[in-house]
């Protein structure tokens, strides 16, 4: 160890050293603390609340959650009803597209050729028009009414009548084949069968009648009343957007 010399600063000159305690004074500082946090806590669970008494704020918020739970109750049951009444409007509106479905009137064909009219010909009433086109082409119910014929009739070859709510009557003649019995519900649009040249028929051709009250009259001005019009090949576009949504 090398010797201090004595020009060399003294650095612990006026320093004093604190004594060391001895270790009996450490265990009765310890002791003394483990004493005065017993006291403390005694003195805390002095104040402490009796577990038997209860808190008047668990009580309120008892209170609050069955509030709570009574008002969640009651939204449920509105929206119930809601969805309930949401069902009857939606069913109404049902209703109501149904309804007017049954009053549409439409063309029978797509594309076609208007060949002949409703008059005499040849010294006999021709009692409905004619619409010229291929053979197999399917051909759709004018209006919406109950299948009373479905078969060969005569000079009508295969023949199809069809009867609507107010007892008029619509006849599709000539046809190559029928997709509809007698007794069938159609609705307007429905494909029910496909043209033909059957009967007393010279090409191949759709022979549409309408009767009102079991007798023939003009399908063009009838029709034209209810928005098609069958020689220009218009329908109404209300008539069409309602039988698309039937």
């Amino acid at each position: 160890m090398r010797q201090r010399l004595s020009s060399e600063p003294d650095r612990y000159r006026g320093r004093r050293r604190v004594p060391t305690p001895p270790r009996s004074r450490y265990a009765v500082v310890t002791t003394a603390a483990f004493l005065g946090a017993g006291v403390v806590a005694i003195g805390a669970a002095a104040n402490l609340p009796d577990q038997k008494a209860v808190n008047p704020e668990v009580l309120q918020g008892l209170e609050n959650a069955h509030v709570a739970q009574d008002a969640l109750a009651a939204r449920d049951n509105n929206n119930a009803a809601s969805r309930g009444e949401d069902r009857g409007a939606l069913s109404k509106t049902k209703v109501n597209a149904d309804e007017a479905a049954n009053d549409v009137w439409l063309l029978p064909l797509d594309d076609y050729t208007f060949t002949s009219a409703y008059g005499v010909r040849w010294g006999k009433l021709h009692a409905g028009v004619d619409l010229a086109t291929s053979e197999g082409t399917p051909y759709k119910a004018v209006h919406a009414g109950t299948v009373t014929q479905a078969g060969y009739y005569g000079g009508y070859g295969y023949t199809i009548t069809v009867k609507n709510a107010d007892g008029t009557e619509v006849i599709y003649a000539h046809s190559r084949r029928l997709l509809v019995h007698v007794g069938d519900q159609v609705k307007a649009g429905q494909i029910i069968g496909e043209v033909g040249n059957t009967g007393a028929s010279y090409g191949t051709h759709l022979h549409l009648e309408v009767h009102v009250n079991g007798q023939p009259t003009d399908p063009i001005p009838f029709l034209r009343d209810r928005g098609v019009d069958i020689k220009l090949q218009v329908e109404s576009v209300y008539a069409g957007m309602a039988a698309a949504a039937s």
